[in-house]
């Protein structure tokens, strides 16, 4: 197959594109700095530049008939208060979070309707699911992607194209050292301090990225895919039901005391 994969010069991303590449698939990273990897070619790309993206499918499509996946997977974090957030600072994240992944997906879905087949998997996070506390708008960035997501379903639908989101849960990589961190004002400090530690300790105790890259092979084989796929620890899988059928109230209470704000 041949699989593309933004975001791959560290993390989940380079854990993903070295798995694949040791399959013995064509495998093209994505991603704004170099990766240093035999096992796929690194193509420097900003996803929120479209004719970094063009020119870098053209370059892909000049050894490759056609492209098999596409994974979504380059992002960034962002912690802090909502009413401490700048205009710059949410329009970044969903720039890069939203739009990026989307301008992918409207790169490669030409190639994938000639040849009537394609898979693309946005990689989401089981908090797009809830509003969680001190991370807002990363939450509302993955949201809006989830329903985009569920929008394409829909629309690529009549040439077999087949398009998820999965959702993660922490996931142990070095994202607390990428993510924006706002400015967090003084009524909020002492909370934010507390909740900040709290979400980078659930960090070191996720899941190693390679889960991922098995999660993900095991998807690829699937015939049939839903829109929605959660991969995580069960305390915070869980979560994504219990917001369905739960009171808000009931279910804000139990937020509070996950994230220690009770």
């Amino acid at each position: 197959m041949t699989i593309i994969i933004t975001g791959s010069s560290t993390g989940i991303g380079f854990a993903l594109a070295e798995f694949f590449g040791k399959k013995g698939h064509h495998v093209f990273g994505l991603s704004r700095k170099p990766a240093d990897s035999e096992y796929f070619k690194t193509i420097l790309t900003d996803i929120t530049d479209h004719h970094q993206i063009q020119n870098a499918i053209s370059e892909i499509l000049k050894t490759e008939e056609k492209i098999d996946v596409l994974i979504n997977n380059a992002g960034m974090g962002m912690v802090g208060a909502v009413e401490d957030s700048t205009q710059e600072e949410i329009l970044k994240l969903f720039n890069l979070n939203l739009v990026g992944s989307v301008q992918m997906m409207t790169a490669v879905l030409p190639t994938m309707r000639e040849n009537r087949s394609g898979k693309i998997i946005n990689i989401s996070s089981i908090g797009s699911e809830m509003g969680l506390p001190f991370r807002g708008f990363y939450s509302a960035s993955k949201s809006a992607l989830d329903k985009v997501t569920e929008a394409i379903r829909y629309e690529v639908s009549p040439w077999n194209i087949e398009v998820c989101t999965l959702h993660l849960g922490d996931i142990k990589t070095n994202i607390a050292e990428n993510r924006v961190k706002t400015k967090v004002s003084e009524p909020y400090q002492k909370t934010f301090n507390s909740v900040y530690e709290l979400m980078n300790s659930h960090v070191k105790e996720g899941l190693e990225p390679l889960e991922v890259a098995a999660y993900i092979e095991k998807l690829l084989a699937k015939k049939v895919w839903k829109a929605h796929f959660y991969l995580g620890k069960f305390g915070q899988k869980i979560g994504v039901p219990l917001k369905w059928i739960l009171p808000q109230n009931w279910y804000e209470n139990l937020m509070k005391k996950y994230n220690h704000l009770d």
